[in-house]
C-alpha cells in the first residue's frame, strides 16, 4: 500500500481534497460564466452549471478521508435522480401554466397553426429519456441498498 492509501476502499486525503475543491470550483466557474458581460451562450451554460453545482454541493459532507466510495456513488445517483424528477416536474408545470393561464393558439395565424401542429410535450423523446434515466437510477439505488457490503 502506498503512503496515504486507505485499506477499506475509502477516499484518500488527496482524493477527498480534490473532490472538495472540484465541487467548489464548479460553483465558482458557473458564477463567473453567469456574470461575464460578453456572451449570452456562456450565460446560458453558466445557468445550467449553477443548478448542477447546487446539486453537487450535497456531496461536500462526504468529501472526507475514509468515506467509502460506495456511499459517494449512492449519493451521486440520488442527486442525479432528484435532478431528473425536478426536470420532469418543471416540464409538467410549464405545460399546466400554458394550459391554464395563456390563451389558446389562434388557428387563423401562421404561428397558431404551428403551435397546434406541434408535438405534445409527453411525446418528445427528451421527456421520455429523462423519465427512463430517473427510473433506472431509482432501480440502481434500490439494488445497491439491498446488496451487502
Amino acid at each position: 500500500m502506498r503512503n496515504g492509501e486507505q485499506g477499506n476502499g475509502g477516499l484518500t486525503p488527496t482524493a477527498a481534497r480534490t473532490l472538495e475543491y472540484s465541487i467548489i470550483g464548479l460553483g465558482v466557474f458557473a458564477l463567473l460564466m453567469i456574470f461575464q458581460p460578453f456572451n449570452t451562450l456562456l450565460f446560458t451554460v453558466g445557468c445550467g452549471l449553477i443548478v448542477l453545482a447546487g446539486l453537487v454541493n450535497n456531496l461536500l459532507p462526504l468529501a472526507q478521508p475514509g468515506v467509502p466510495k460506495r456511499s459517494l456513488v449512492t449519493v451521486v445517483m440520488v442527486v442525479a435522480m432528484i435532478f431528473c424528477i425536478v426536470l420532469l416536474a418543471a416540464i409538467v408545470v410549464a405545460h399546466l401554466y400554458g394550459a391554464f393561464f395563456l390563451k389558446p393558439p389562434d388557428p387563423n395565424t401562421v404561428l397558431g397553426k404551428v403551435q397546434l401542429n406541434a408535438t405534445p410535450w409527453y411525446m418528445h423523446s427528451f421527456t421520455w429519456t429523462i423519465a427512463v434515466i430517473a427510473a433506472a437510477l431509482a432501480g440502481l439505488i434500490t439494488l445497491q441498498s439491498r446488496r451487502k457490503e
